[in-house]
C-alpha cells in the first residue's frame, strides 16, 4: 500500500517540523559536547527498600519489573492479533514491535540491575530503555509525519540510543565517565514526541493517550527523588517501586491507544 496522499501545505508544515527536530538534535549534541562530563552518582545505587524476600535481595525493586514484562506482553499481543491495532501501512508496526521487545528486555535489565545494584548492571537497564525511547519516537514520527520519514530514521534513532549508554560505559573506563548523553537522549525523545503531538495531527484517533503516557512517565520519574520519604511511611513501598509501576502504566497507554484507535 502506498502512502496516501496528504494536502501540499500540510506536507510542507511537516517537513519544516521535522528540520526543526532534527535542529534540536544538533542543538541538544552541541550542548552536551559543550558542557563538562556528568559522573553517575554511587549513591544511585543506595536505594531505600533493600528488604529480601524468598532469597530475593531488593525483593520489591526487582519484582515491580514483571510490570514491564506483562504490558510489552499485552502490546506485543495487540500488534499480532487481526484487527487488534489499526494500521494504514503495514509497515507502520516495525517500531511499536521494536518498541514492546525492548520493554521485555528493560523488564529483564532492570530486575537483574537490581539484584545487585551497581553501573556495570545498570547499563543493560538503560540499554533497552534508551533504544525504547527512540522507538517510540520513530513511531509517533511515522503516523504524524510520514511513514517513510519514521522508517528511515528508525535505524538511526536506535543506533543513537543505544550509543548514549555505550559511549557513558566507555567513558567511564577511560577515566572520564560522562553520562550526560543518556539523560540528553531520554529528554529530546520526550520533547520530541510533544512537539509533534501539539503540533502535527495524526492520522489515527486516541492519540492523546500519548499525553497521559508522558505525564504518567513524568510523575514517575518525579517518584525517584522522594524514594526514602515515601518508604519512610510505615516501611510498605518504596518510590522507586512506585515509579516502576508507574512507568509500566504509561508504557500501558500505549498499548491502550493502539487497541482502541481508528483511521482518522
Amino acid at each position: 500500500m502506498t502512502e496516501p496522499q496528504t494536502p501540499r501545505w500540510l506536507r510542507r508544515a511537516g517537513g519544516m517540523l521535522l528540520l526543526l527536530l532534527l535542529l534540536l538534535a544538533a542543538a541538544l549534541a552541541g550542548a552536551v559536547v559543550a558542557l563538562p562530563p556528568l559522573a553517575q552518582p554511587l549513591h544511585y545505587h543506595d536505594f531505600a527498600d533493600q528488604r529480601a524476600f524468598f532469597g530475593v535481595p531488593n525483593f520489591l525493586n526487582v519484582v515491580s519489573n514483571l510490570a514491564f514484562l506483562l504490558v510489552a506482553a499485552s502490546g506485543l499481543g495487540v500488534l499480532r492479533r487481526a484487527g487488534g491495532a489499526v494500521f494504514v501501512e503495514r509497515a507502520e508496526r516495525l517500531p511499536y514491535a521494536l518498541f514492546f521487545l525492548t520493554l521485555a528486555a528493560t523488564s529483564l535489565g532492570s530486575a537483574y540491575y537490581h539484584l545487585a545494584p551497581d553501573n556495570a548492571r545498570l547499563f543493560w537497564d538503560r540499554l533497552p530503555m534508551s533504544v525504547g525511547f527512540t522507538t517510540l519516537l520513530a513511531a509517533v514520527i511515522a503516523e504524524r509525519l510520514s511513514v517513510r520519514a519514521g522508517l528511515v530514521l528508525l535505524a538511526p534513532l536506535v543506533l543513537a540510543g543505544a550509543a548514549t549508554v555505550v559511549y557513558w560505559r566507555l567513558s567511564a573506563a577511560m577515566g572520564e565517565e560522562n553520562v550526560l548523553p543518556y539523560f540528553a537522549l531520554q529528554a529530546y525523545a520526550i520533547v520530541a514526541v510533544l512537539l509533534l503531538i501539539g503540533l502535527c495531527p495524526s492520522r489515527y484517533s486516541h492519540g492523546g493517550h500519548l499525553l497521559l503516557a508522558v505525564a504518567l512517565y513524568g510523575a514517575a520519574l518525579g517518584a525517584e527523588w522522594f524514594d526514602r520519604q515515601l518508604f519512610a511511611f510505615g516501611q510498605v513501598v518504596s518510590a522507586h517501586t512506585a515509579k516502576h509501576l508507574l512507568a509500566a502504566l504509561a508504557v500501558y497507554q500505549v498499548t491502550r491507544m493502539l487497541r482502541a484507535r481508528t483511521s482518522a
